[in-house]
């Protein structure tokens, strides 16, 4: 019994390990972020559904509980992966639904006041977690490679792939924590958070797609990656980050309205 609790947990890890950091230090900091652009409302409404725990403090739960079987079912709302030429309903989707379809479904139950306070709380940990995915861009690349982790790369000399240094290379060797990240991200204005809250859902997974493309293009199989790649990546990663974090805020503030 022993030796099979070990396998499945080595299982787990080698299976979410990829997401490990963006998870943990990236949407920590989209929920970090969040807080500040959050309406009076919104952030009132929240704080009974959470029983006044942060977004940050739940902006993980989408990753912890895919070590429970009985939540298998959400695996597939982490990502969406569809043709580089296509937008986001030009092919068929997932029978088994996708991130779009579940953020869709997160914002459903949330607004829905007849829900359980349970469910509600529930999907809304989980859209704090699934808006970050989606500002990850990788979350949204191709199909045949998986979004990118089947596409292998060195990382300072270390096997990887283009998946993994968007979720965890960069950020983790940046060296910083969540709150760290989240105060050293670009001051910017009125308009300028005006302008990242326009659209929704469906013209941000397009804006997501565009990134992956050109990421796909930034790098060769088995290429070496490190310094020079972070640095002319970096700002995409924070940028990504602030856009992630406006983004929830006003999805919960249209929610919350």
């Amino acid at each position: 019994m022993k030796r099979l609790t070990l396998l499945l947990f080595l299982i787990v890890q080698t299976t979410f390990g990829n997401d490990v950091y963006w998870s943990k230090t990236g949407h920590r900091v989209v929920g970090e972020v969040a807080e500040h652009y959050l309406s009076r409302k919104a952030r009132k409404e929240i704080a009974k559904l959470l029983n006044g725990q942060s977004l940050a403090a739940v902006s993980n739960f989408g990753d912890e509980i895919k070590a429970d079987n009985k939540y298998r079912k959400f695996s597939p709302w982490h990502y969406v992966n569809y043709p580089a030429d296509k937008k986001y309903g030009d092919v068929p989707p997932s029978e088994h639904g996708d991130l779009v379809m579940g953020i869709n479904e997160c914002i459903t139950i949330v607004k829905d006041e007849n829900s359980s306070k349970e469910d509600r709380a529930f999907y809304l940990k989980f859209l704090v977690h699934l808006i970050g995915d989606l500002h990850q861009p990788m979350h949204v690349g191709r199909l045949e490679d998986k979004g990118g982790n089947d596409l292998q790369v060195q990382w300072f000399g270390n096997g990887s792939n283009l998946h993994r240094v968007w979720d965890l290379n960069m950020i983790k060797d940046y060296g910083m924590s969540y709150t760290e990240l989240a105060e050293k991200l670009p001051v910017i204005n009125k308009e300028q958070v005006e302008e990242l809250q326009k659209g929704d859902v469906y013209d941000w997974v397009e804006e997501s797609q565009d990134l992956a493309n050109s990421l796909y293009e930034s790098v060769e199989v088995g290429e070496k990656l490190g310094y020079r790649y972070s640095y002319e990546w970096w700002n995409t990663v924070e940028t990504q980050l602030q856009k992630g974090g406006i983004r929830l805020a006003v999805v919960l503030n249209r929610i919350f309205a």
